[in-house]
């Protein structure tokens, strides 16, 4: 599992002591601090119904940030945002109904012993120097999972509202008190709209996947769009993101603007290649400025022949 060997060392160590090497979610923090913002909290998901344990396949770590310019959140994987809620003294955050499926009873303040029994051979580490009474492995294999609630029958569950410059848009704006962008979910359909006369910066409503399945090849996300935007810009986004979790990655951003009022639904999508060493991809609609874009029956699938491009 990705990170277990960093959770590790900060569950090892003493409480006030600062871990200055080999542990990248210890100076995460402290460059976060510098920056005035905080990890507050890491909820894990599960990706699939009725599942036996927590296993990387199968959960995927939201981790939430919080500055001076707003909250949001990064996804992650399970060892990753373990690892990086250790290092900041976060709260872990899970579904109740999982929690009462799966918790297991510990008896005094020793957290990891009655688990350590339940790791297969075939995980432990080749040998050499790793932290003492901990055999975890760094397990290669990540949450592997299609687009969901792509027909917003959950609401807006697997979808987020960003933001890029400016405010959160969930949050109270500067200048007048009022959220600046707000996002909801209307039968088949999610509604992105502007919250005040004159919003600051740009919002996304988007969905994150793994890239692992699409590496090297090319895919096309296409959906139905119905546009109010007389004074703003709207469209289709999609996002492939290169060592997201550094904060330092590269991204490629490919975007499709629907300017004006298209009140009637209509179909647009956006081709982009992957590149080998994508880490995550985002896709959904965006909006700056004033008015609203509505979108339904998204899709993200592999293009098997044909140039890239984005088509109405």
């Amino acid at each position: 599992m990705q990170g277990a060997g960093d959770l590790a060392n900060l569950l090892e160590r003493p409480a006030d002591q600062v871990i200055t090497g080999d542990v990248p979610q210890e100076l995460t923090t402290r460059l976060l601090g510098a920056a005035r913002a905080r990890v507050t909290g890491v909820d894990i998901d599960v990706t699939e119904a009725g599942v036996a344990a927590l296993t990387p396949e199968v959960t995927v770590a939201r981790i939430g940030l919080a500055s001076p310019a707003g909250t949001r959140q990064v996804t992650a994987d399970l060892g990753l945002g373990l690892a990086l809620a250790a290092a900041a003294g976060a709260p872990v955050r899970l579904a109740d109904a999982v929690l009462d499926r799966l918790a297991v009873p510990v008896q005094g303040d020793d957290l990891l012993t009655p688990f350590l029994g339940s790791v297969p051979p075939a995980a432990w580490p080749p040998p050499g120097p790793r932290p003492p009474r901990w055999p975890l492995a760094v397990l290669p294999a990540r949450p592997r999972y299609e687009p969901r609630n792509l027909d917003f029958a959950d609401g807006l569950d697997r979808w987020d509202l960003d933001s890029w410059p400016g405010p959160d848009p969930g949050q109270p704006g500067e200048s007048d008190g009022e959220p600046d962008y707000a996002v909801t979910a209307d039968g088949r359909s999610a509604v992105l709209s502007s919250a005040v006369s004159r919003p600051a910066g740009s919002a996304a409503l988007v969905q994150a996947v793994y890239a692992d399945d699409y590496r090297g090849r090319t895919v096309t996300f296409s959906g139905e769009i119905s546009v109010e935007a007389p004074a703003g810009q709207a469209g289709l986004r999609l996002e492939v993101l290169r060592d997201w979790w550094r904060g330092t990655g590269a991204r490629e951003d490919h975007g499709r603007t629907i300017a004006g009022r298209r009140r009637e639904w209509t179909g647009y999508e956006i081709t982009a290649p992957i590149p080998a060493d994508a880490d995550l991809i985002r896709f959904g609609i965006a909006l700056n400025g004033p008015g609203r874009i509505a979108l339904r029956d998204p899709e993200l699938s592999l293009r098997i022949t044909g140039p890239a491009g984005g088509t109405p």
